[in-house]
């Protein structure tokens, strides 16, 4: 692992060449990409491109790239499916829930391009939210405030329960780093109810050992059959902008 191997390939007309490859120290990463990509390849293929789909593994940097990444492409679709199963928490869920909060309230319109939505990063369909047990901290705090601001429904299983967060900040002098809970959280709803309890989803939905055997999701399918309902009761309505102003030069 992390290792350089020289490979010899050969081509169909039969030269050869040496190829250096350094081998990865984990294969956890590549699968975690190809779990999310599959979710995501999924969700566009059911719903023909109108659903997104935005997993964010923790609330930490890597998280807040991974949300950004996807979401820049995902937050145009009529609907949007956020996954915060198994994040490992840290603390960027405020800035996270403040973008998820963006309210459309109108078009920035070109002469020659498309209308651009604004405020930009405004979903303007139905969004979904699924948690699961392994999800804790700044993920418990999302999964929560996600269901307390009324952003979407909540599904899944209940979140892993530990928002008290520490700050190492004490060296000692063999460099040991020592850290003491010093930071809790309270909410209007349940006051410090999500310490060591977790947030119970909106509906409880969980995925049995033969349910990843058959290759099954039942959590994203709840999210997905939720969001197209919603899409079902109420479509898009988008302007037609058939009466622009005219922007010639005064004559």
């Amino acid at each position: 692992a992390g290792a350089d191997v020289t490979l010899t390939v050969r081509s169909a007309d039969g030269i050869e060449r040496d190829v250096v490859v350094r081998t990865l120290r984990s294969e956890t990463p590549l699968r975690y990409r190809d779990w999310v990509e599959s979710n995501r390849r999924w969700v566009h293929e059911k719903t023909g491109g109108r659903v997104g789909y935005v997993h964010i593994p923790n609330m930490g940097a890597d998280g807040f790239a991974e949300f950004h990444r996807t979401f820049l492409t995902e937050w145009t679709k009529d609907g949007l499916v956020v996954d915060v199963r198994f994040n490992g928490g840290g603390h960027v869920s405020p800035l996270l829930l403040e973008k998820l909060n963006r309210k459309r309230i109108g078009y920035d319109v070109s002469r020659w391009g498309s209308p651009e939505p604004y405020p930009e990063g405004s979903v303007d369909g139905p969004m979904v939210a699924i948690t699961n047990q392994f999800a804790g901290s700044d993920g418990d705090i999302f999964s929560h405030c996600f269901k307390l601001m009324k952003l979407g429904p909540l599904i899944g299983k209940r979140t892993w329960g530990g928002v008290i967060g520490i700050w190492p900040r004490n060296p000692l002098a063999d460099g040991t780093i020592t850290s003491q809970p010093e930071f809790s959280f309270w909410f209007v709803d349940v006051g410090w109810g999500v310490e060591n309890y977790g947030t119970d989803p909106d509906i409880e939905v969980d995925i049995l050992p033969q349910d990843v055997r058959a290759g099954r999701d039942p959590q994203l399918e709840k999210a997905l059959e939720l969001v197209l309902e919603e899409l079902e009761r109420n479509p898009p309505k988008r302007p037609e902008f058939s009466d622009r102003p005219s922007r010639r030069l005064p004559s």
